[in-house]
């Protein structure tokens, strides 16, 4: 979605290029020509439009900041020092050092979002506004209902219950108030999505923008949270000595109230997202081949529109709410995260906990432990995996466009490796290594690079691409993970198999018959973390289920490999990836230089700043803080 103009705040709109014509006498008491009188704002349809189009950049980048939440999660690590990320991961952020905060849920920031949405809502149901178009109106209303809706679910996952303001607050306001309980934010947040529901059923927007398919995919997502551990809090005690021992855990979740009917109401929310979507290749009823689910994957990323061999454009139908973006430096999301020998950053590179958690291709568990597996460990693995990791020895685009010729194969090189220079054999380190002789300083810790969301058109450099893919605020995937998961923990298991074993047929993955709740709630929470990987989705459900010691908390590994020349074999320059040379051997590494995770429960929550604080004296803090 492209900027069209900027909101300032206490009812003024700024535009550009607006002419004011003619000088008059009293030339000092027009208005400045940039701004328009706020009233005037809803009365003309095409201003109303343009205050409402604004209120969608409090989406910010989604979830491709040169950060990402990934890298406070089992799936990342953030390259770069000094960021934050790492207290986030330490545990030991506070008040008045919060670590990280990104533009997409920092706590000011949507509430001035959050106010917007009133003055949208406020002006358009009332009586001061002439736009006749009714069908505009309802329009506009739905989705300031809808992004009201998303930025309170945003300080909620995040902090818990915050204070609700529904109306435009003036200057001389009391602005002390205080924090509402986690389920009257749930209700409030509900009912603006049905709102929006029905305000946007049979409303046709651009892409960039709200529908009702959108409003029932929040709702879905919220009511899933609402009925998960951490936010029933007889639950949260028994697995949190400091929830347990918090002075107001209304704030956080439900005290009392049928729990079933909870994961009631989330299962029919799912379901209406499912019944009113499409998806993509969701019907299937048996695996397809391993190639075609990396595609199919690969297709889902690029929201159906690179140009890449293969890439299906009809994957499309599986985005509901995407963020789409012009053509802005900071947003090359190929170059944040791409090899570092190929002048890209590395930014937020695949843990080893990840990457060993992608299962063989048969539906079995990858094992260190299994000398077949440890000697080819990137073999018959899930098609998700060659679709989402770069790993040393996987093909990838032409390096000669950025780099010179100096690789002819076009492979990751994450290792170390015998090579001939001249009659001397040395320990080549690889181009995408800390020791490249590309670029040593943007090299990987974990020995991985992420490729998900990083275009494969072998004609694009990632270092120069323009991130024209969208971001995925929702997809139908998630809906139908929604569901499965709801109709596990409802014992409706077989449905819950059904839809379950059509994603994972869709990725060439062999169906499951798991006639267990608890086995089959592992392994759905294991098929989630592969399928919706890098999605913004493992840190808030690894909290919301309340696994976060053994899962966020572990120490990170990384992969260390080396390549040695076999009896009788030799390689000189340019180095390629060849078994039949070498004998590769790869060694997971726990490595807490870079960074050193431990996991406090305090985490589950995030402190409301000190200056927050003192601005509202009513703002009561998350515990452990």
């Amino acid at each position: 979605m492209k900027q069209i103009i900027h909101y300032k705040f206490l009812l003024t709109f700024t535009l550009t290029l607006l002419v004011v014509s003619g000088c008059k006498k009293d030339f000092l008491a027009v208005q400045p020509p940039d701004q328009i009188n706020g009233e005037l704002v809803w009365q003309n349809p095409a201003l109303a439009q343009a205050f409402v189009t604004d209120i969608y950049n409090g989406l910010s980048l989604g979830g491709f900041p040169e950060q990402m939440l990934s890298s406070v999660s089992d799936e990342s690590l953030f390259t770069h020092p000094n960021r934050g990320i790492d207290l986030v991961n330490a545990s030991t952020i506070n008040p008045t050092t919060l670590g990280w905060v990104d533009d997409s849920w920092s706590y000011n920031l949507m509430y001035n979002r959050i106010r917007a949405c009133n003055i949208t809502i406020e002006m358009l149901s009332g009586t001061d506004n002439t736009i006749s178009n009714q069908s505009l109106k309802d329009q506009l209303l739905g989705e300031a209902h809808f992004l009201r809706a998303y930025f309170y679910q945003q300080l909620l996952r995040y902090h818990g219950g915050v204070p609700l303001v529904t109306k435009s607050y003036a200057l001389d306001d009391d602005f002390a108030i205080k924090r509402s309980t986690y389920e009257e934010c749930i209700n409030l947040i509900v009912k603006d999505c049905d709102d929006a529901i029905v305000l946007l059923t049979g409303k046709t927007l651009p892409s960039g923008r709200t529908s009702s398919l959108a409003a029932k995919a929040l709702k879905s997502r919220v009511l899933l949270y609402a009925a998960s551990d951490l936010h029933d809090i007889p639950t949260a005690k028994s697995k949190s000595a400091l929830i347990s021992g918090y002075a107001n855990p209304e704030l956080l979740g439900y005290l009392t109230g049928d729990r079933t009917a909870r994961w009631k109401a989330a299962q029919d929310a799912a379901k209406a997202v499912i019944d009113a979507g499409t998806g993509y290749k969701l019907n299937l009823s048996a695996k397809v081949n391993a190639d075609e689910g990396r595609v199919n994957y690969k297709s889902i990323a690029m929201g159906g529109g690179s140009k890449a061999p293969g890439i299906d454009a009809s994957a499309a139908s599986e985005l509901i709410l995407g963020r789409y973006f012009i053509d802005l430096s900071d947003l090359r999301y190929g170059r944040a995260n791409g090899p570092n020998g190929y002048h890209n950053w590395a930014g937020n590179t695949p843990v080893g906990l990840l990457v060993d958690d992608y299962e063989m291709a048969d539906g079995t568990a990858f094992s260190w432990t299994n000398p077949a597996q440890k000697s080819a460990p990137y073999q018959n693995r899930d098609p998700r995996l060659y679709a989402t990791v770069l790993y040393d020895g996987a093909g990838w685009k032409p390096r000669d466009k950025v780099s010179g010729n100096v690789d002819p194969a076009n492979q990751i090189q994450t290792g170390e490796y015998d090579l001939l220079e001249g009659s001397n054999a040395i320990t080549f380190k690889g181009l995408d290594t800390r020791g490249s002789s590309i670029e040593n300083w943007n090299g990987s810790w974990t020995g991985y690079y992420t490729q998900k969301f990083i275009d494969p058109d072998p004609n694009i450099v990632d270092a120069n691409q323009p991130q024209f893919v969208p971001w995925p605020f929702f997809r139908y995937t998630e809906a139908v993970l929604n569901y499965v998961e709801a109709s596990i923990e409802l014992n409706q298991l077989p449905d819950a198999l059904l839809w379950l074993n059509r994603v994972r047929f869709r990725a060439g993955m062999p169906a499951v018959t798991l006639s267990s709740q608890t086995a089959l709630r592992d392994l759905y929470r294991h098929e989630r973390r592969i399928e919706m990987a890098y999605e913004e989705q493992r840190y808030h459900d690894t909290r919301r289920w309340m696994i976060a010691a053994e899962t966020l908390g572990r120490k990170t590994t990384y992969i260390k490999i080396t390549g040695k020349f076999k009896p009788g074999k030799t390689m000189s320059a340019p180095y390629h990836y060849d078994p039949a040379v070498y004998d590769y051997s790869y060694t997971p590494t726990v490595e807490t230089a870079q960074e050193n995770r431990r996991w406090d429960d305090k985490i589950y929550f995030r402190p409301f700043s000190r200056d927050e604080i003192n601005r509202n004296k009513e703002l009561r803090q998350n515990p452990g803080y």
